[in-house]
């Protein structure tokens, strides 16, 4: 049985923890957290203790770590747990300086330990076959992959000022997407963007509504759309355009029930929030990290796919402050 220390007792850290007790393959021993009243809640619900990062890297029989915590905790974290040998989960971003991750990226491969990065998008079932139906060849050549993702309603300001970003926090997961269903690396970046939700966050320095092109060096194209306001639900849709065919998925929803009379045909509305829609993702991504290090499998999803998915955002930023596409290397 693999054991785990995770850091961060917030939200997402309450998801990994609880797949981790239903895993029946791993236990979680050490809760670490500034918030001593979440991590200690967290802790005693899962039979772990509260402890502090040298406490936790130091037990002999952790052999895997969780990187939950706040976005500027995690380059930090990860160089630590590779300098103590424990394989790392880390979630999105690694951090927010592309120097740091290429720093933390540095420890990893020094300590050779493994390390995944939480693109939990790949792990949906449904994002997951499209994938594989594209690998198998059931559209031919990919020409264009269009990306759909729009949240409910924006984060609190106070998060977004720390956030590092739209593109950053938000649109990296549609980067890595995109990187995935091209199965080739863009090489230009154009971006527009705008904060047509609320002027709060153009007062923040941020965005909330988003374009992004990306083109390959092959000619396939990507375009992503952003929105931080979807009044119908979590807004979650991928579309790959082939040489002999597309490709569909959709949105999850409540239901599959459609009811229909004289005026009218309803379905439910999209599953309301990442929590929701992502829930079975999030299940299945922490059993492949748990299966790569038991198994010293490649991981799935890794370090640098981090990496590579920051330099878009990096360069999505810039395109859209100067106006222009820009070169990314």
């Amino acid at each position: 049985m693999l054991v785990f220390a995770q850091f961060g007792a917030g939200r997402i850290g309450a998801i990994h923890a609880a797949n981790l007790a239903a895993s029946g393959s791993a236990r979680l021993a050490h809760v670490v957290d500034v918030n001593a009243a979440a991590g200690a809640a967290l802790a005693r619900k899962h039979g772990a203790r509260v402890s502090d990062t040298a406490t936790a890297l130091a037990d002999p029989a952790v052999g895997a770590v969780i990187i939950a915590s706040s976005t500027d905790t995690h380059a930090d974290l990860v160089i630590a747990a590779a300098r103590s040998g424990k394989a790392i989960f880390c979630e999105k971003p690694i951090d927010l300086s592309l120097a740091h991750v290429d720093e933390a990226l540095a420890a990893v491969r020094d300590a050779g330990m493994p390390m995944l990065v939480g693109f939990n998008r790949r792990f949906d079932p449904n994002f997951a076959e499209l994938h594989r139906r594209i690998g198998a060849g059931a559209i031919g050549t990919v020409e264009q992959v269009v990306i759909t993702s729009r949240d409910p309603g924006p984060p609190p300001l106070d998060y977004i000022r720390v956030s590092g970003g739209m593109f950053r926090d938000m649109t990296i997961h549609d980067f890595d997407m995109a990187r995935w269903m091209l199965n080739e690396e863009p090489i230009e970046v154009f971006a527009n963007g705008a904060a047509l939700v609320d002027p709060a966050i153009a007062a923040a320095g941020d965005i909330d509504t988003a374009m992004v092109l990306l083109r390959c060096a092959s000619g396939r194209m990507a375009h992503i759309n952003n929105s931080r306001r979807a009044t119908y639900g979590y807004d979650q849709r991928v579309e790959v355009h082939g040489s002999l065919g597309r490709l569909v998925a959709g949105n999850r929803v409540g239901t599959t029930v459609e009811q229909a009379d004289a005026t009218s045909i309803a379905t439910d509305k999209p599953l309301h929030f990442f929590l929701e829609r992502y829930a079975e993702a999030y299940r299945i991504e922490l059993a492949a990290f748990i299966d790569a290090v038991v198994n010293q499998a490649p991981m799935p999803v890794g370090a640098e796919d981090g990496r590579r998915a920051l330099v878009l955002a990096d360069a999505a930023l810039q395109s859209l402050r100067e106006n222009r596409p820009v070169r990314v290397a």
